[in-house]
């Protein structure tokens, strides 16, 4: 059983996704927040796995609540997913940066959320490759040095694992990425995980942060992604 905290200031907004999630027989909401601390409070005492997190909340944003999570070693197995009124704004980036496992818009249909907490849940980042481009070119592409991380920091990695990094940076799966190199998709999920675990990534999504923050994979202009 999956077990989801969600967290709105708005009660309505809770109330409805409550209801969708105990809907589904392997999901189970343990707690309800209104705000980012009552959120991480929750995470913590219910031992979550999901925080399904909103951005806009009063005394702490789910910014600060999110790097709270995902900072402390007490709620590794932790993961936030912002649902976000816009799916790309200028909040989500610095939510990925914040250690968030992805982001999904308050518009989607009911059957994609559920489905995203189980995303999540299981460790991939729920980033498609259209949003992971468009997250790309408009903040990556004006990167702020004093965040840049040094590219000296993925000197621990073989060659194959850089590899399987920049695509995973590109937006790629991992049965994308095992067509490209032509290998199965459990080497490349065993080649994601030694990555995480030596670069200390908490998920997928930061991998996505860290190979354009080295450096690895270089932003496209934002005239060619549009």
């Amino acid at each position: 059983m999956i077990r989801v905290v969600i967290a709105d200031d708005q009660p309505v907004v809770r109330a409805g996704f409550a209801t969708l999630v105990r809907s589904a027989p392997d999901l189970a909401v343990v707690g309800e927040a209104r705000t980012g601390a009552e959120a991480v409070a929750l995470a913590r005492s219910e031992r979550a796995d999901v925080v399904l997190m909103d951005i806009r909340m009063p005394e702490l944003d789910g910014l600060g609540a999110t790097r709270l999570i995902t900072a402390d070693d007490d709620l590794a197995g932790v993961h936030v997913l912002i649902l976000t009124t816009f799916e790309i704004d200028e909040y989500v980036f610095a939510a990925l940066r914040n250690g968030a496992s992805g982001f999904l818009g308050k518009s989607a249909e009911p059957e994609q959320l559920l489905d995203a907490i189980r995303v999540v849940h299981r460790g991939d980042a729920l980033l498609t490759p259209a949003a992971t481009r468009s997250l790309i070119s408009r903040f990556l592409s004006r990167p702020d040095p004093a965040r840049l991380i040094p590219p000296a920091r993925l000197g621990a990695l073989t060659e194959r694992e850089r590899e399987v990094l920049a695509l995973v940076g590109a937006g790629l799966s991992n049965d994308d990425i095992a067509d490209r190199l032509v290998v199965s998709p459990h080497t490349v999920k065993t080649h994601v995980n030694r990555t995480m675990a030596k670069l200390g990534a908490h998920d997928r999504a930061q991998l996505v942060v860290i190979a354009y923050e080295t450096g690895l994979v270089v932003p496209p202009s934002a005239d060619k992604v549009r």
